[in-house]
């Protein structure tokens, strides 16, 4: 090739390092946009075509090389919609095209991205810093189970959550073997007894009320809810009707009250209808995992048919109290509320805090995966958009989301700065190279004159 081929493949070598140049100074720009994956400069030689006796050294062309499954470090975010992906995955997002009456339009066309500083818009809508729109599945609030498998764009707005009435109430205690009622006396036996005469049909009715209290423990309080939504106060109370000592076996009633302003034959505690019998061993003999009280009222609301559900909560061990230790005592029911805000979870779900004090799963954020990750085609703002090299996308990617997190830029200026020097000296050396080839072709020029 001569002079006139090296200078030529020295113009190739100034330009592959201009390229190199141009991709280190986007890396430290980029060095703090989050979750920006740096684009590295590979050099490929080009040979002509000679025989071995006659090959070169050969020119030289620059190419992008992608780290898109290089992670970038993950630090904490004080806002509670931005997320990282920490491991293998994009978020799904979308572009609008358009607007409607002051709302997005979408074209449909998917994209891909691992910046995560989401935030709800005026419209409800999850939007990155970069204008990309959150894609997921809504979450059925009442089984938490996915609804649908293609992502759509997620929007949550001031919805109201409608009220739920109480159809079980979740019941785990430790009643003592020995109750200390406000009518027991150690030195009488049976004084710990709810006696047969407190009872009538089983309950307790107004005119009864007073010895009742005297002869049983407290069992604890738990708000209910009725159809709709309104709170309920029950309050439970324990009566121990039998004990080993008396000549047969430690036996228990449960009450609700059922009417709070009961008098004379008017039934203030409701008996729930069975006998809580107990071993030896401290257990249910037999067990007794749940308790149904049908057609149940309090202070003249309706609940309905309510599930006591125990499990093996109940039990009877020593207690130097002598009271009813409340292990667990909740309901699944609540009043209507309205949404306040929204978060994700390192579950990867958004979640929604209602004015009632409620937090419900609402969507799951889908992630995407590529077979060919490094060969996606990137966009403005930190995007992807798949192609033929990169395969398509493939939803569940196996990364986990972190909420209140951000992924931060996997660009490091040190090592760039590292590139910058090597690249500096190369384009040096290949002005050289010219240098050099132009003063050979004027020694030679001078040499015809």
């Amino acid at each position: 090739m001569g002079i006139f081929g090296a200078i030529t493949t020295a113009v190739t070598g100034l330009r592959a390092q201009s390229y190199a140049l141009e991709n280190v100074a986007g890396n430290v720009a980029n060095s703090q946009t989050t979750a920006f994956k740096r684009v590295d400069t590979s050099f490929e030689d080009l040979i002509g075509d000679n025989p071995p006796s006659k090959q070169v050294a050969g020119s030289v062309i620059a190419s992008s090389r992608s780290t898109n499954t290089v992670q970038g470090a993950v630090q904490n975010a004080s806002v509670g919609t931005f997320m990282a992906i920490n491991g293998d995955g994009f978020f799904v997002v979308e572009k609008p095209t358009n607007s409607a009456d002051g709302q997005p339009t979408f074209g449909g066309v998917e994209f891909y991205t691992r910046r995560g500083d989401f935030q709800q818009d005026k419209n409800g809508f999850l939007v990155n810093g970069a204008g990309y729109y959150l894609m997921g599945n809504l979450v059925d609030p009442t089984t938490g189970n996915i609804l649908g498998s293609v992502p759509h764009i997620l929007k949550f707005q001031n919805d109201l959550l409608p009220a739920k009435a109480t159809t079980q109430i979740q019941y785990a205690a430790n009643l003592p073997s020995y109750p200390f009622t406000p009518s027991h006396d150690t030195t009488v036996p049976n004084s710990e007894l709810l006696a047969a005469a407190t009872l009538t049909g089983g309950n307790v009715t107004g005119a009864n009320e007073t010895a009742f209290i005297n002869q049983s423990i407290s069992g604890g309080a738990v708000t209910v809810y009725d159809a709709l939504g309104s709170p309920v106060n029950v309050q439970l109370r324990w009566g121990k009707t039998n004990s080993v000592a008396n000549g047969g076996s430690d036996t228990w009633n449960l009450f609700y009250q059922t009417d709070a302003a009961a008098t004379g034959a008017q039934v203030g505690w409701k008996n729930v209808g069975v006998d809580y019998v107990f071993g030896p061993t401290g257990q249910l003999n037999p067990p007794i995992s749940s308790v149904t009280i049908s057609a149940m009222t309090v202070n003249g609301t309706a609940l309905g048919s309510v599930n006591l559900f125990h499990g093996t909560g109940i039990t009877q061990f020593a207690d130097t109290n002598g009271n009813a230790q409340i292990n667990q005592l909740g309901q699944n029911g609540f009043a209507a509320g309205t949404l306040q805000s929204v978060s994700v979870s390192d579950k990867g779900r958004v979640v929604g805090s209602y004015s009632n004090g409620l937090t419900i799963d609402l969507a799951e954020i889908t992630l995407a995966k590529f077979n060919g990750s490094d060969f996606l085609k990137r966009l403005d703002g930190g995007a992807f958009e798949q192609t033929d090299e990169s395969g398509p996308a493939i939803l569940g990617a196996a990364g986990k989301i972190l909420g209140a997190s951000l992924e931060g830029s996997n660009a490091d200026v040190a090592d760039e700065f590292t590139k910058l020097i090597v690249t500096q000296q190369a384009y040096s050396a290949n002005t050289k190279v010219i240098t050099t080839g132009n003063q050979m072709v004027q020694d030679l020029l001078n040499m015809l004159r």
